[in-house]
């Protein structure tokens, strides 16, 4: 090879190095700008629909579906500036999408699911709720999945499929809930005190709802006595509190009014034969 065709070489490599080059700094710059106005779209449209009200829900949902779609197109448009034909890529992304959606059909249907929970809304951001065996406040119902911060401050993600397939429990739909608790009498003691004295100390715990009143009935009974059931009604944002404060309570009120503590006790009958 001599040197005029070396050189030609040479320059038709940096003809080519350059012209790749500003097509790969002109992609970075349209992802940049893209992402940048595909934020904005999102801010916008969370905006308009916090303006009209809309539930937080609906809001983080639909602003999920905006990102995902706008994103795609963004990527297409990339590489169709870069000569590749988006009608080919379309049409591997949709062969691809069968094969995976057949693989994981978990995940149209945890889709699906979620599309549901948006529309027939049994849960919301903020709620108190059990789902798929798990109990927690709802921080997000997305695409596919719903994530719930656990009372012991641990956030989980659950499929949408499984929180829509199984029992949900909304604890925070109604304006009150039941404390449930339980208290051992002796059975030397006066039960109807006992229970009136736990009626009147429950119900001045903070945060004890006075409609409905504290229930306070006979359970049951066993060898030490009697067993009643305590049950104080408050909101969901207290029950907690409630709960402590009425077994607190129970003990309490029960030693300070001197009421016999319950003992297992036997009576033993001697007979002697002569």
């Amino acid at each position: 090879m001599d040197s005029a065709q070396f050189s030609h070489y040479q320059d038709l490599a940096i003809q080519y190095a350059s012209d790749f080059g500003i097509k790969i700094l002109a992609a970075i710059l349209f992802w940049v700008i893209g992402r940048w106005l595909i934020n904005l779209a999102v801010r916008l449209v969370r905006n308009g629909l916090e303006r009209q009200k809309v539930d937080l829900t609906v809001q983080r949902y639909i602003g999920s579906i905006i990102t995902v779609t706008l994103n795609v197109l963004l990527v297409v448009g990339i590489l169709g500036y870069f000569g590749i034909q988006t009608t080919t890529f379309a049409a591997l992304i949709a062969a691809a999408g069968v094969a995976i959606g057949l693989a994981w059909s978990g995940l149209l249907s945890n889709f699906a699911a979620g599309a549901f929970m948006v529309v027939l809304r049994p849960i919301k951001v903020g709620d108190f709720v059990s789902i798929g065996g798990l109990t927690g406040t709802v921080v997000e119902v997305g695409l596919f999945s719903t994530t719930i911060d656990t009372p012991d401050n641990v956030q989980t993600i659950i499929g949408n499929n499984k929180v829509f397939s199984e029992t949900i429990q909304n604890f925070s739909v109604n304006p009150y809930r039941r404390v449930d608790l339980k208290a051992q009498l002796s059975g030397a003691a006066d039960h109807r005190a006992a229970m009136q004295l736990l009626r009147d100390k429950v119900g001045a715990i903070a945060n004890v709802r006075a409609d409905p009143p504290v229930d306070v009935e006979i359970l049951e009974f066993n060898l030490l006595g009697p067993v009643v059931v305590v049950r104080p009604y408050c909101h969901n944002d207290h029950y907690w509190q409630v709960y402590f404060d009425t077994n607190r309570t129970i003990k309490e009120a029960l030693e300070e009014a001197g009421f016999p503590a319950p003992m297992a006790a036997q009576k033993l009958t001697v007979t002697q034969v002569s």
